[in-house]
């Protein structure tokens, strides 16, 4: 509350000194300016009252503005102001909890926690991916706009590190802190020395009685748990594996993914919370197959326009056992420049499983180029 306060009053004060300054140059009225911090506070304590009875609403009346804002703003930036809603105080935080559903509901990403939750089933979330080459470095942006130059809102950020024969990919909330030992660090990507088979590591529990990964290179800290908050191990929940080609440079690679998708259901909410895969793995993703063209040489996919530059990284997913018989695509990744790659997708997979894949694809793949 007192954080609520403190912005209140800054905000206050900076219109009250706006508006002095506006009629200290205007041509006519009251040139005074005030200088009196006895006024200022005077005014400012009735602007924190006026607050305060936002804050002690009727929940009927107060679940019917904030179920308002959340209709009525579906994308980002304005999707800003469901957030907004929830920082008030912690009143307003637990309506929002219950107001915003998860994105398999209603598609929209709205606190961390959907990171981890099902994407939508009716369309998919289009997604940016910008490579940094020289820190090794990506990053992940929720795309605003069709535009592919469009920055977008940021989601994730992972970082390459070298790790004896293996490579790892350390995913984190943060764009700036990108390591496990970080409050934001949210999963790990794990390869083989040839770089075809990857695991996709959690940093909470996929569920009740979960237990980390035995494995020295899969723990998360060295040394014994630093806090009671901060999970000291990293929990499997899929796998990724790149098939031997016998065609080698001559044939596009092949994939297979079995994955602990997470159910849906549930409220967001501001923190991470540990998703709920349930046990064992209930998805498993195949790579669509192109096909060859013959004018054009080469094999080919339908991105829809959402990919413009051919390369071996661009792949689509479909589920493998899919009772229905549907080669709807739930994951698809490619390169439109440099460094930039989409990535559109949409249940069963949640951002992170999603992110986690398409790191997979960068790098050679001794085994199968």
């Amino acid at each position: 509350m007192s954080l609520r306060k403190s912005f209140l009053s800054r905000k206050f004060s900076k219109s009250f000194r706006e508006f002095n300054g506006s009629q200290a140059r205007g041509g006519g009225g009251d040139r005074r300016v005030v200088h009196d911090s006895a006024e200022l506070d005077r005014v400012s304590d009735s602007v924190e009252s006026t607050a305060s009875s936002w804050s002690t609403l009727l929940p009927e009346l107060l679940g019917e503005i904030i179920q308002r804002v959340e209709d009525s703003e579906d994308k980002w930036p304005h999707r800003q102001n469901v957030v907004a809603c929830a920082c008030v105080c912690k009143r307003w935080r637990d309506i929002t909890k219950e107001i915003v559903r998860t994105p398999s509901a209603n598609g929209r990403i709205t606190f961390p926690s959907c990171l981890k939750q099902p994407g939508p089933s009716d369309f998919p979330h289009q997604c940016l991916i910008k490579r940094n080459k020289k820190t090794s470095t990506f990053y992940l942006y929720l795309a605003l706009t069709p535009s592919f130059t469009d920055k977008g809102k940021f989601l994730l950020a992972a970082r390459r590190y070298r790790r004896g024969s293996h490579t790892e990919y350390i995913i984190s909330l943060d764009a700036e802190d990108i390591s496990q030992g970080s409050n934001a660090y949210v999963g790990k990507l794990s390869s083989d020395f040839l770089g075809t088979n990857f695991t996709i590591y959690d940093s909470q529990p996929p569920h009740s009685g979960a237990k980390p990964a035995s494995r020295r290179s899969s723990r998360r800290f060295a040394s014994k748990q630093i806090s009671p908050q901060v999970p000291a191990g990293n929990f499997e929940v899929g796998q990724v594996s790149y098939r031997f080609n016998l065609l080698k440079s001559r044939g596009p690679r092949r994939m297979i993914c079995p994955l602990n998708c997470p159910a849906s259901g549930g409220s967001g909410n501001s923190e991470m919370k540990k998703p709920d895969y349930g046990s064992g793995h209930n998805t498993v993703l195949r790579n669509k197959a192109p096909r060859w063209h013959d004018q054009l040489q080469c094999w080919c996919l339908n991105f829809h326009g959402r990919v413009t530059v051919a390369s071996v990284k661009n792949f689509q997913l479909v589920v493998a056992l899919d009772p229905k018989g549907d080669d709807e695509t739930v994951l698809q990744f490619g390169k439109v420049g440099d460094d930039t790659f989409t990535m559109d997708f949409r249940h069963p997979l949640s951002a992170f499983q999603a992110f986690a894949i398409c790191l997979t694809s960068f790098g050679t793949k001794l085994a199968c180029e």
